[in-house]
Order: structure tokens, then sequence, then C-alpha cells
């Protein structure tokens, strides 16, 4: 079985996300209004441009009215498969779910990499709900609405998440995390 590239990963869930926008018979700009992502945006992930982070897949998940595991999901036979089925990439941020199988869950568990003085494009993330981060390695910044919050190994976050939020590895290793969101 060929290795599933950034490209193919980001081709399957933007082919998702317009198959459940298209069948609902929802608009790009329904959806623009929901998650406060533009049009233009919303078009590139559709197309498989971009690989959308875990805030943005929470977001569209949300506006479309379904679980955010029916983006993530691919078809794996065995748990080890679950979990690495469950493992995106974009192109400078990882995540991999902690849950798989939790789909239908409030609460879903996920390990993120981001390398070195990157961090999440575009527009900020804010879902409903609360977010946890631990940082299992590495040096990071959470902006949660006007605030910056450093940390470092062993230190933990908790907020709202429907403040806007971005993250950035603000150091010269890549930075490991748990990051533990809960939607209601």
């Amino acid at each position: 079985m060929p290795k599933k590239t950034a490209d193919s990963t980001a081709t399957v869930i933007g082919q998702k996300i317009k198959k459940v926008r298209t069948d609902k018979n929802i608009t790009l700009d329904n959806i623009a209004n929901e998650t406060g992502f533009s049009i233009d945006h919303l078009k590139k992930i559709e197309s498989g441009k971009i690989t959308p982070p875990v805030g943005a897949i929470l977001q569209i998940s949300r506006a479309l009215k379904i679980d955010s595991g029916i983006l993530l999901k691919e078809e794996p036979s065995s748990l080890k498969d679950r979990i690495k089925a469950y493992t995106k990439r974009t192109e400078h941020y990882a995540y991999a779910t902690l849950t798989p199988g939790a789909e239908n869950k409030h609460l879903k568990a996920f390990r993120v990499t981001i390398d070195a003085f990157q961090e999440h494009l575009g527009v900020g993330y804010h879902h409903e709900g609360e977010e946890f981060v631990y940082v299992l390695s590495g040096k990071i910044e959470i902006v949660v609405g006007e605030h910056i919050n450093k940390l470092e190994t062993g230190d933990t976050l908790h907020f709202n998440s429907g403040i806007q939020h971005n993250l950035r590895n603000c150091g010269e290793t890549t930075a490991e995390l748990i990051v533990v969101v809960y939607s209601p």
C-alpha cells in the first residue's frame, strides 16, 4: 500500500469536506460565516492545496454539523493502523490522535509537533469548548485573544478555546505537545 503524503491527506480531507457540504446544500458563504475563514481559504482546503490544522477541522466540522472524526477517519484495520490513520501533517505542523475511536465523544486528545520557529498559518483559531496543552518538549507561545502565554517543557495551559488563539514554536528545536480539546 502506498504511503500517504501530506498532499494526498489534504486531498482526502478536502474531498470529504466538499462532499458533506454539497450533500447538505451548504454554501461556502455559509461555512465562511460560521468559521471566519475566507471563501478562498475554504476553497484551498476543499481542493487539497492545504491540510487544515486541528482547530480548523473542528470549526469546519461544527459548521457542517458533523463529528470531526468523519473528516479525519480513514479505514484502518487495527488499533495501530487507527492511530496512524489519524496522523496528519500540515506544512510546519503535525498532529496525531491519542483517542482513536472517540469520533463521537466530546473530549479528544492529540500529540502535536511543530517545527522550529513555525506557527499556524492563516487566521487564528477558535472553537467552542476548552483546550488543555501540556508541553512535552520545546518552547512555545500560545496567544489567547491578546494575551501571550510562553510555555516550556513541563508547562501547561488550560483556556477557553472559544477565544481566538494561535500557537507558535518560538524555539530552535521541534516542539512536542499534548493537546486535549473539549467540545460540548
